[in-house]
């Protein structure tokens, strides 16, 4: 099977080798064409993910369009504020048959839409049945030294989710599927911004009482905007949900984790993220559903108190404070 992974991060990398050694013919494109002639060259991403080499059948794509239209799977894995620039390169291209497999894992920022809704608004032709997440717990660093994993791949359409599954599963990269995207789409990207509240903690140096709240009440979080949304609450005690959520929050490989960690230990967020070389896709998405929450009504606290620390410059100790000194309330709410 042709298939193109767009976006040469660690995680597009990982899943363009993965794709490879399962015996695809794999074509991998990076933004920016310098970058994409050193992965040419050093059939290694030296930058993103040292130390694992390019099979034969990966090969280094330059023109966008012609990637996508020779393609039979097409894996979106740029940050998710750039989804939506990233498709429109290729937006004239005929996409039928073809199925589009996002991720990234974030909400845009000023639209609130999801990263099947983007890519839906962007694509003319495009069917929602033609596209699936991949999300779950997977690290980048674990699943490129083949490292058990277990993700899902989600489709309104079951058929597409099956499809995504055969392409993907590998014996040590174990693929499930269900149909409610929505739900998946929405835990995989409100978790970082859970992990970032949970980094703070760490920073700050609470224990695992403070730790395991914010990991339950986030939950609580993303289970409300994903009814409110049109989601299965089910879906959020899956891979997507509680599996991402745990591991994005106590992982030492989590992006998010160490930014919030950071702001836990009084550095400015600037500062934090001009020292990162990767994405924490949290900080964006933060705003995003801080914006979304107020919009459909939904009570978000914790990713209120994140928001507020991160872009309005709330004192860490004061946001907390204001956590833990609203009204007392039923736990189910």
């Amino acid at each position: 099977m042709n298939i193109a992974v767009l976006g040469a991060g660690s995680w597009g990398t990982t899943l363009a080798v993965l794709l490879a050694k399962k015996g695809h013919q794999v074509r991998l494109w990076a933004h920016r064409p310098e970058f994409a002639a050193i992965l040419d060259a050093e059939r290694e991403n030296t930058r993103y993910l040292k130390g694992t080499r390019f099979p034969e059948n990966l090969q280094v794509a330059l023109d966008l369009r012609a990637l996508a239209a020779w393609s039979q799977i097409i894996v979106t894995a740029v940050p998710s504020q750039a989804l939506r620039e990233t498709a429109l390169g290729f937006s004239d291209i005929s996409l039928d048959g073809k199925i589009l497999v996002n991720v990234a894992k974030g909400i845009e920022i000023g639209t609130g839409k999801r990263m099947s809704e983007v890519l839906l608004e962007v694509l003319p032709g495009l069917q929602v049945s033609q596209i699936a997440a991949l999300y779950g717990p997977s690290h980048a660093e674990e699943v490129s030294k083949e490292q058990p994993t277990t993700v899902v791949a989600s489709s309104q359409l079951l058929q597409t989710a099956e499809k995504v599954q055969e392409a993907f599963h590998t014996n040590m990269f174990r693929v499930y599927v269900n149909t409610d995207i929505i739900g998946v789409e929405i835990a995989g990207s409100v978790k970082n911004i859970i992990a970032i509240a949970a980094g703070i903690s760490d920073g700050i140096g609470f224990g695992d009482n403070a730790k395991a709240a914010i990991i339950t009440r986030g939950m609580a979080e993303i289970s409300r905007l994903c009814i409110k949304l049109g989601g299965d609450p089910l879906t959020i005690s899956g891979l997507s949900g509680i599996g991402d959520l745990v591991v994005t929050c106590l992982s030492r490989h989590s992006r998010n984790r160490y930014v919030g960690e950071e702001i836990g230990r009084g550095r400015s967020l600037d500062d934090v993220i001009s020292q990162m070389n990767m994405v924490a896709e949290g900080v964006h998405t933060s705003k995003a559903v801080f914006e979304l929450s107020r919009s459909v009504g939904v009570e978000m606290p914790i990713t209120q108190a994140v928001y507020e620390m991160l872009f309005e410059g709330k004192p860490v100790q004061q946001a907390i404070l204001d956590l833990m000194t609203r009204d007392p309330k039923q736990e189910r709410d």
